[in-house]
């Protein structure tokens, strides 16, 4: 567990030090804090992959393709998931959970994402969880079947329309207004949908050279990718430009990254990776500035 006290907070011998901030110290490199555990959560019959917290509720996903809600407001030691608070949500594993005003948006292996409408004011006894969506949805995909250009090649001889993905949906990520969903993949892409039709607006085909694990959200309109491969790629929308395209690529973590996390005030990127290193990025406007948390 971390802090400790072989734990150290170094600049980059790869680069020139950030300036000092607050936001870029983060506060889990204070004294320590203790801690108990409030409430012990049980009910999945596999193990939980994912968690997102909305409207005084937890909601959690298994890899057995379950999704259970908890309100937070009852937890207590020990408590058993109530069953009818439990959907089936398709086949493989929950790969990621996030949550909106209304919807509940969760990311699965078997290469879907799937859209739901949380009754926040239900009962914790009440199912309140509805299916909206299935994306990309039928009408967009029968749109786009018909015509050849929509058509990209995904293996030998096997073709797909570009709203596809084609493997596990790892990761998901909601502007901060909620009008666009951001998703990656296995496939290696990165996806743009628009929540108020789940209409799949763009796709960064081969967006890295292996899987995409992650994927993470700027104040100022960068989209993070972190992938298998090392790297961590930044992508725009530049002014007169229709999509995405690429601004920069951080190279230093030495392994594949495995997940990416944004400070509050989005300023401040986290990435972690295979190589048992924490690093927190700063834009410097042209390049990303970094300091590295040794974790060994």
């Amino acid at each position: 567990m971390w802090p400790s006290d072989h734990q150290t907070y170094t600049s980059s011998n790869d680069g020139p030090s950030p300036p000092s901030t607050n936001s870029l110290r983060p506060s889990f490199l204070s004294p320590p804090l203790r801690h108990h555990c409030v409430a012990t959560l049980k009910g999945h019959t596999s193990y939980t992959s994912a968690l997102a917290l909305a409207g005084g509720h937890l909601f959690t996903g298994s890899s057995s393709g379950q999704i259970h809600r908890a309100s937070l407001t009852s937890l207590s030691h020990h408590q058993t998931l109530p069953d009818e608070a439990m959907i089936a949500a398709g086949d493989g594993a929950v790969k990621a959970l996030v949550a909106s005003s209304d919807k509940l948006i969760t990311a699965h292996q078997d290469h879907k994402i799937r859209v739901w409408r949380v009754d926040h004011a239900a009962g914790n006894h009440h199912q309140r969880i509805t299916q909206l969506a299935t994306l990309p949805t039928l009408s967009d995909r029968a749109i786009k079947l018909l015509l050849p250009r929509n058509h990209v090649r995904v293996r030998r001889h096997k073709t797909s329309t570009w709203v596809h993905h084609v493997d596990a949906v790892s990761a998901l990520a909601l502007s901060k207004d909620e009008s666009l969903l951001y998703s990656v993949s296995w496939d290696r892409t990165l996806k743009i949908w628009r929540t108020a039709d789940f209409k799949c607006l763009e796709s960064v085909a081969d967006a890295h050279d292996d899987a995409i694990n992650a994927v993470a959200l700027s104040g100022d309109g960068a989209v993070y990718t972190g992938s298998s491969d090392g790297k961590i790629k930044v992508w725009r929308r530049r002014q007169g430009e229709k999509g995405y395209s690429l601004d920069a690529t951080l190279t230093k973590h030495k392994a594949g990254i495995n997940a990416l996390a944004m400070s509050a005030d989005r300023v401040v990127l986290y990435s972690g990776a295979s190589d048992a290193l924490i690093r927190a990025w700063r834009s410097d406007g042209s390049s990303g500035m970094c300091r590295t948390l040794e974790t060994k």
